[in-house]
């Protein structure tokens, strides 16, 4: 794999098209361009160009495999593009600025970038043999150098916000799905994020417990200026938090806009599509 050499002015396009004497728009907290990604002889993402504003929440729509999930897997650092470039918090998560090129960066400068990522998965990834508290807090010991008191407390004020307050000695394998996916949540959100992701993280739910996750969602998008970038199948929850809507389709994004205009009044034969089947279901 290999993520190319990138002259900066490429990279940098949008921006030094700035007209003269305009100011430069503010710099988006999420930068991607011409991002691809390919596996063996499928193009998953072909050349994506995107950017997401600071505090911006963004849905991501479309059928299963347009990229939508492969998107997040890129921006989370999980796996490498094939072109293009990613930015995040303005710095390039797989290449380093060097005499006005953008050259290959390795491992270890791609996770620091990474910090400023988190993200909330369809399973619940949490730690069988930790209680609810030790799930939240452990990773703000290792990744944030908390004292453990300090964390603890800070994770028993995050876990009180999602509802949890009563659980904080519960294991994974003692809470319900949509219990386990609010510690999951607690959890990220206790790193600090400046960016996070949501991988349809109702889809293992039992349907009576989507709404508690929901709930929780609302609350984090109105309560703080964390960009957030969610993939999601549930069209009602989409047009109620979100700024902008993305509809996938074969690796690119052939439709994006407010989520009145993209889910009440597509205007792609391919969205109008996808929306009629997800409302007959």
């Amino acid at each position: 794999m290999n993520v190319g050499v990138v002259r900066v002015a490429e990279a940098l396009q949008p921006v030094m098209n700035t007209p003269v004497g305009q100011p430069a728009p503010a710099r988006p907290i999420v930068a991607v361009r011409g991002l691809t990604k390919c596996y063996g002889a499928r193009t998953i993402l072909d050349a994506v160009d995107l950017d997401v504003a600071a505090g911006e929440k963004v849905a991501l729509i479309g059928a299963s495999g347009s990229g939508k999930t492969t998107m997040l897997r890129l921006l989370m650092g999980l796996d490498k593009p094939d072109g293009g470039t990613i930015e995040i918090n303005g710095r390039y998560l797989w290449h380093k600025p060097r005499e006005g090129r953008l050259e290959p960066a390795n491992e270890r400068h791609a996770r620091t970038v990474r910090r400023s990522v988190g993200m909330v998965f369809q399973q619940f990834n949490l730690f069988p043999h930790m209680t609810a508290l030790q799930n939240v807090a452990e990773p703000m010991i290792q990744a944030l150098r908390l004292a453990r008191a300090d964390a603890e407390a800070r994770a028993k004020d995050l876990l009180s916000q999602v509802g949890l307050s009563g659980y904080l000695s519960h294991r994974p394998a003692q809470l319900s799905g949509g219990q386990q996916q609010r510690v999951a949540i607690a959890r990220s959100v206790a790193l600090q994020p400046k960016v996070m992701l949501f991988d349809e993280v109702t889809s293992a739910l039992d349907p009576e417990l989507v709404g508690e996750v929901l709930r929780v969602m609302r609350d984090l998008a109105a309560a703080g200026d964390m960009s957030m970038l969610i993939v999601t199948h549930e069209m009602t929850f989409a047009e109620d938090i979100a700024n902008r809507v993305l509809m996938f389709d074969g690796g690119k994004i052939i439709e994006e806009g407010p989520p009145q205009s993209v889910l009440k009044r597509p205007t792609h034969p391919r969205t109008r599509q996808f929306l009629r089947a997800i409302l007959e279901r």
